[in-house]
């Protein structure tokens, strides 16, 4: 993923910046001009891209809060969303352009959040921890970082996160604030709390996708 220049500060969505300064880097991918893509949805639109520059559309889905599992290889043949979110009803037109695909994932940011991927994604132990691994906090208040990347090194498993937050922000990669030497980098435990800038989690709150 590209990054913005070193010392860009994360801006919201209306374009304020954000003050909590919590940021090591800042990814270079949009956020929009509406507070939708917050933290869970920047995890989806992190894997929901990368699928989609793999031309792997078959795999791009995402249950929403009310259980239906909205599939984009529907979307993309021009199917919609009826109105109470629970099937599809005829009236789009078929695209497998990049900007049909952001109206799809701004539908899955209205309808998805840290509650559905919470119980869409399956646990996982942290001996295992993988990059596209997400730590999550389902509900509300909840959150959700996503693992960036991992390394094996004289500190053991070593690993970064990203997030975005409430409201809507530039997707960042977070500081490690016990830890400056160390920062960006977090180490893996099992052991006491995984404490990133905006907010703690515990080791078991570790999950993948299936």
């Amino acid at each position: 993923m590209p990054l913005k220049p070193s010392g860009t500060l994360t801006k919201r969505y209306n374009g304020d910046t954000k003050p909590n300064k919590v940021a090591a880097a800042v990814i270079d991918i949009s956020v929009g001009t509406s507070d939708l893509q917050q933290c869970a949805d920047a995890i989806m639109r992190l894997r929901a891209e990368w699928l989609f520059a793999e031309k792997r559309f078959d795999d791009i889905a995402f249950d929403l809060t009310n259980g239906f599992n909205m599939k984009y290889s529907e979307w993309k043949k021009g199917k919609r969303l009826n109105s109470a979110c629970n099937g599809w009803t005829a009236g789009g037109t078929a695209s497998e352009t990049h900007d049909d695909f952001m109206n799809y994932m701004k539908k899955i940011f209205t309808y998805a959040g840290t509650l559905s991927l919470s119980k869409e994604l399956q646990s996982k132990n942290i001996a295992n921890l993988e990059a596209g691994d997400v730590f999550i906090k389902g509900g509300s208040p909840g959150h959700a970082v996503i693992v960036v990347d991992v390394a094996e090194g004289s500190e053991g498993k070593l690993f970064m996160l990203a997030q975005s937050y409430m409201p809507a922000q530039d997707i960042e990669i977070l500081k490690n604030p016990n830890n400056a030497g160390m920062s960006p980098w977090f180490k893996a435990s099992e052991k006491g709390i995984l404490e990133t800038p905006e907010w703690d989690f515990d080791w078991s709150q570790l999950k993948t996708w299936s």
